[in-house]
């Protein structure tokens, strides 16, 4: 439709301004630094625009919906990869389902896309604690859920409005700047219905307003909507400029939970054909020498900050990706959504502080975390000097990612940036086994129903290990420091640095480098290097042993001159089987 309405209806609301916007070309310089500034954040951080809550539809806290609601969010977060930008999801049934899904801005790249839905997700729940429906825009994405079916469906409340009111007089009330803007706002509906089916799916549109000013225009959907329901929520969105948003504004946006409309005076998207404005362009309305010069100076160090900042940052990356790809090789791709940043790690562990460490090993220290989402975890942190636990590290991060069991613990993800290599686990509150069986005061805590639970859950972990999974893994060092146990007594499997995967059909392999404990090595690979299923058998052995006696393989037991708990037992074995011989020899000759 022609905008002579919005021609008329801006210069009405531009009249009455224009003495105030006259006399404050100081201002306005400096807010055509800041629009610079601006243009340069937003091509290396997340813009937070607004968040809508619902407040007659409320969930009760640690309810069932609530649970849903957190998976939802980490499932969208987890599924942001480098070919999707737009993504839905459902989670629970009946009244505790939760829908949801997010959209990237059609221009912006991956990297950006990934970070704007992970602060969105972490963002939405704090400002919306108790809300079953709310949505919430960054410049560069939108995510929304509800307890209602909402994908596929045009909806344009609840809406929110930004615009930026000053700007050049002559140039606002020029009829170049309004023509130019209503060109752009009568192609828009149709370009961004046309473009739905596209893979970025977003319209965008430039007009020249004046010899210095071009005037840049984005529109975009969200691609679940037929092509008809985008053009009229584009028209509609549009229409919200003249009615009661952005007249005489030099930048606006109208923003709907589907779709979003979007215009400045400076190229704010990246789209083959448009250009930055040179800094003689924008520094053609200023009114005198001095500040265009304090203007371009200023404009120029950002730049070059800017510039550092991200060079620094892309080297960073391009080394982290190099170091992943020289450990990881082809694994990298599918380990991708499992990798966490340095600084969430360091947030949730409160920078590896004391009192959050829960543990320590041979190659690194433990401490607890609690991730943006409220997750508790284990976080394994492999001591920087130790090449012996950069192999660990390796091995575990490949082997447990492909391995589900309920008696072997989760991998939640992993970080391996600049010296650092972190493993993060689920939290498993009760330590491990030994603590139990060991301590004097523990032991009698496990009953012996509990111990025999605790012997058959880890039976069937190395089962899974062994048969049931898609890979053959030997353990290599089950010993009851490596058993984690839960609040429900439930043993878990951990530490798989040492574990080795072999063929499906590869009865035994051999290694020149003997790792583990011993006391719980079997004698071939002890001596050998021979491992096979029957090496964590024999491990498992020894454990066994120790749950039913309470005392360590290492103990020495002086009363039959032996050190070791294997020992001890073939002794008693012994004595007991010549008693039974003895005993039987005396029956058979009679009196």
């Amino acid at each position: 439709m022609p905008f002579t309405y919005f021609f008329d209806s801006v210069k009405k609301i531009s009249r009455h301004n224009r003495i105030m916007i006259t006399k404050s070309k100081q201002n306005l310089t400096l807010f055509q630094l800041c629009t610079l500034l601006l243009t340069i954040a937003e091509t290396s951080a997340s813009v937070f625009n607004n968040v809508s809550c619902t407040s007659n539809k409320t969930f009760t806290p640690n309810s069932t919906f609530n649970t849903n609601l957190n998976t939802l969010l980490s499932y969208l977060s987890s599924n942001v990869t480098n070919n999707v930008r737009f993504f839905n999801a459902t989670v629970g049934k009946d009244s505790n389902t939760v829908y949801g899904l997010y959209m990237c801005r059609g221009d912006v790249p991956f990297a950006l896309c990934r970070e704007c839905v992970g602060f969105a997700t972490q963002t939405i729940p704090s400002s919306c604690p108790t809300s079953k429906e709310a949505v919430i825009w960054y410049n560069e994405c939108l995510l929304r859920y509800s307890y209602r079916f909402i994908f596929s469906k045009m909806e344009e409340w609840p809406r929110h409005k930004i615009n930026i009111p000053l700007g050049d007089p002559v140039v606002l009330h020029s009829n170049g700047f309004y023509t130019a803007l209503g060109s752009i706002f009568d192609e828009l509906p149709n370009k961004a219905a046309l473009d739905l089916s596209e893979s970025n799916g977003y319209a965008v549109k430039q007009e020249n307003a004046s010899g210095s000013v071009t005037l840049y225009g984005l529109a975009q959907c969200t691609p679940d909507l037929a092509a008809g329901d985008c053009k009229l929520c584009v028209a509609d969105a549009v229409a919200e400029f003249v009615k009661s948003c952005c007249g005489g504004s030099i930048g606006a946006s109208v923003l709907f939970p589907s779709c979003i409309v979007r215009y400045e005076t400076y190229p704010f998207y990246q789209h083959s054909g448009t250009s930055a404005p040179t800094m003689i362009q924008r520094g053609r309305n200023i009114g005198t020498e001095v500040l265009v010069i304090v203007v371009v100076l200023l404009v120029v160090l950002a730049m070059l900050f800017g510039f550092s900042y991200c060079f620094i940052r892309i080297k960073a990356r391009k080394k982290r990706k190099a170091s992943d790809r020289e450990n990881f090789g082809p694994e990298l791709t599918v380990l991708e959504s499992l990798e966490f940043d340095l600084a969430t790690i360091e947030a949730a562990t409160n920078k590896f502080s004391e009192d959050r460490r829960i543990g320590k090993g041979g190659y690194g220290e433990v401490y607890k975390g609690i991730l943006p989402n409220g997750e508790e975890v284990a976080v394994k942190r492999l001591s920087t000097n130790s090449k012996q636990g950069g192999e660990e590290f390796k091995n575990e991060v490949l082997l447990i990612a492909k391995l589900q069991h309920k008696n072997l613990v989760r991998l939640i993800g992993f970080c391996q940036e600049d010296r650092e290599k972190i493993l993060i686990y689920e939290y498993v509150p009760n330590k491990s086994l030994d603590h139990f069986l060991f301590d004097s005061q523990k032991h009698r805590q496990l009953t012996w129903p509990e111990r025999f639970k605790i012997v058959k859950g880890i039976a069937r972990g190395i089962l899974y290990l062994h048969e049931d999974s898609r890979l053959k893994i030997i353990h290599r060092d089950i010993k009851p420091s490596n058993v984690l146990l839960d609040n429900g007594i439930n043993p878990k499997i951990s530490d798989f640095g040492m574990a080795r995967m072999v063929a499906t059909d590869q009865i035994q392999g051999c290694t020149n480098r003997v790792v583990g404990t011993y006391g719980y090595m079997s004698p071939e690979y002890a001596m050998h290097g021979q491992f096979s299923e029957k090496s964590d058998v024999f491990s498992f052995g020894v454990m066994v042993l120790e749950i039913i006696s309470g005392k360590k393989n290492s103990c020495s037991f002086e009363s039959c001159r032996v050190d070791d708990l294997l020992s001890y037992v073939s002794i008693k074995f012994l004595f007991v089987s010549l008693f039974f011989v003895f005993f039987l020899v005396m029956i058979s000759s009679g009196p």
